[in-house]
């Protein structure tokens, strides 16, 4: 390693600082057994997991606080089907098949695309589907407001 200023120096000593006594915690709190009769695989697995649960919250905790965090960390529905009717762009950039929606569709006890008023692919990757009639009695019931809902349907 060749020396080519203190900054990297200073930052190999604060994430040493801060790590270690983060890394005793984490062992000291998952139990005796943790370290017993560990190889250097169980222990690299074992700070690699303590390591991703910090960063989890890490996110958590700024995405619940800072808007713009949330919009860049988590996704958007998509809306795949639309009054019957197959949004094949937006499949497309979604990566899924007509199949995947088909199967959503008898998940859901829809015999077919057209008894669909919507199919959304979930921030989670799960399909929500709504049946044609509910869709039209929410419409009528509730109409769109200006969330620029009704400019994403086609």
């Amino acid at each position: 390693m060749i020396f080519d200023g203190w900054q990297g120096v200073l930052h190999v000593v604060v994430v040493g600082v801060v790590a270690y006594p983060a890394l005793v915690l984490l062992l000291r709190s998952s139990g005796k057994r943790t370290l017993a009769k560990m190889n250097a695989f169980d222990f690299v697995v074992t700070v690699a997991l303590g390591l991703l649960v910090v960063l989890q919250f890490v996110v958590a905790w700024l995405s619940v606080r800072w808007r713009w965090f949330e919009q860049i960390v988590k996704s958007e529905p998509s809306l795949l089907v639309y009054r019957g009717q197959t949004r094949d762009d937006v499949l497309l950039a979604q990566r899924v098949s007509h199949d995947e929606v088909l199967a959503a569709l008898r998940s859901a006890g829809l015999p077919n695309i057209a008894a669909a008023g919507a199919v959304v692919l979930e921030t989670d990757g799960t399909f929500s589907v709504i049946e044609a009639e509910a869709l039209q009695q929410a419409t009528l019931a509730e109409p769109w407001t200006s969330t620029g809902a009704e400019q994403s349907a086609p």
